[in-house]
């Protein structure tokens, strides 16, 4: 018999989702009747940058790990992944009896021992019950040997598929969350953009004080006012980095919904997303009252954009 964690049903995924986005984080146990007895086999897994793998079982199944390790790189891609190994054969599932002929020698040689060296003491059932000979099994275990190495692939094949089904529905849920940050970014960036409109009076403001200092003493050609009202329009306007913070945001969501192994690919969107959300931070034109909502928005959308970093390191 073997148990294995319940699938996320289609109807919970969208319709334009093409893969699962996982979580690398999950848990999965499976247990198998075999030829040479119960199989156990259990798999847990958290997140890393690549797939790391470690065996945690007993030497009898050191043979198979080759085989193991493949099975385990075609299922899953990225994560720290513990698996643990064992097996209950039929001579430990069986009623085990006592040998009492042996049973009787190890007692009187105990017995004839303390009365040899004087000793005072009584005789340890538990301690004798380990000794060789006396506890007997109904039936005999099955030595593991390669032939066993197929029914060791179809159960771990199994769990590989339990994992997964966990780690499809922790990414469904982190899928979820993400959207909600990029949601708030998309708002927060169209807020922006409405106050970019209010504030290009002030740009063409400050661009004439400036103009009227530059002028004042020397006179200055004509190249040299269009450079400086170059330069200080495009270190006052943010409609740039909107752009690029709208693009990189759609890009992001295209991903997700996408899905399958994304999470290196939104680390260097992210990245991306940071850098326009702090060039804004540095446009912001100073005190005044849209000043201040814009820096506030823009702080915003720099925790969101932290939000989504530190979710998007669990994902697959």
């Amino acid at each position: 018999m073997w148990i294995r964690m319940p699938s996320e049903s289609s109807s919970s995924r969208t319709a334009v989702t093409c893969k699962p986005v996982r979580s690398m984080t999950g848990f999965a146990q499976v247990r198998t009747e075999t030829s040479a007895g119960e199989l156990t086999v259990s798999l847990r897994s958290v997140n890393h940058r690549g797939l790391d793998l470690h065996f945690h079982q007993i030497g009898e199944f050191a043979m198979f790990e080759n085989g193991m390790r493949t099975l385990l790189k075609q299922g899953l891609r990225r994560g720290h992944v513990e698996i643990r190994m064992g097996i209950t054969s039929p001579s430990q599932q069986a009623e085990r009896t006592y040998n009492r002929a042996a049973l009787a020698r190890y007692v009187s040689a105990f017995r004839q021992a303390c009365q040899d060296f004087e000793i005072a003491a009584e005789p340890d059932l538990t301690a004798f019950l380990r000794m060789p000979g006396v506890l007997e099994d109904d039936t005999n275990g099955r030595q593991l040997d390669e032939s066993f190495e197929p029914e060791v692939l179809s159960a771990l094949t199994l769990c590989i598929d339990a994992l997964n089904s966990y780690r499809e529905r922790e990414g469904q849920q982190l899928r979820e969350s993400l959207m909600q940050e990029m949601a708030a970014i998309t708002q927060q960036t169209a807020e922006m953009s409405a106050i970019r409109q209010e504030v290009i009076p002030m740009f063409q403001r400050r661009l004439e004080e400036r103009l009227s200092d530059l002028l004042r003493g020397a006179p200055l050609d004509a190249k040299r006012v269009v450079e400086e009202a170059a330069i200080l329009a495009d270190r006052s306007d943010i409609q740039e980095e909107l752009t690029r913070l709208t693009v990189h945001t759609d890009e992001l969501a295209r991903l997700l919904e996408a899905g399958g192994e994304v999470g290196k690919r939104l680390d260097f969107l992210l990245q991306e997303m940071n850098r326009e959300a702090n060039t804004i931070l540095s446009k912001t034109p100073g005190a005044t009252d849209a000043g201040l909502r814009l820096t506030n928005l823009g702080l915003a959308t720099k925790a969101n954009i932290e939000r989504i970093r530190e979710q998007s390191l669990n994902l697959e």
